[in-house]
């Protein structure tokens, strides 16, 4: 369970701060972790968003709280494998259409 699902589950169950922390932590993640990976996620899904396109890999993740383009980049790679900016042209529109074109290439049968 995240913190934002813990948070979500709160308001719809009533349960305490403390409680949804342990349940956090029972996980093996600390508040902070939840909360970095929640941010992380949102930065992720800013990222491919086209409407977004214009703002810079900084401003994306300033809007989610990392002011420090090294430190979100570290961040970024560690939980999803690549740098944020190979991550956005993965998922820029034309990209995308490229990959996907190519992958029913390769499914065809004959």
């Amino acid at each position: 369970m995240s913190v934002v699902e813990a948070g979500q589950s709160e308001m719809s169950t009533r349960i305490s701060t403390r409680h949804r922390y342990q349940l956090v932590q029972e996980q093996g993640l600390s508040v902070a972790d939840g909360i970095r990976g929640s941010r992380l996620e949102r930065r992720r899904h800013d990222l491919a968003d086209p409407a977004l396109r214009s703002r810079t890999i900084l401003a994306v993740a300033a809007r989610w709280g990392f002011t420090d383009g090294a430190n979100f980049s570290r961040a970024f790679r560690a939980a999803y494998g690549m740098p944020p900016g190979e991550y956005r042209h993965l998922h820029d529109f034309g990209a995308v259409r490229e990959l996907t074109r190519a992958a029913q290439a390769t499914t065809r049968t004959f």
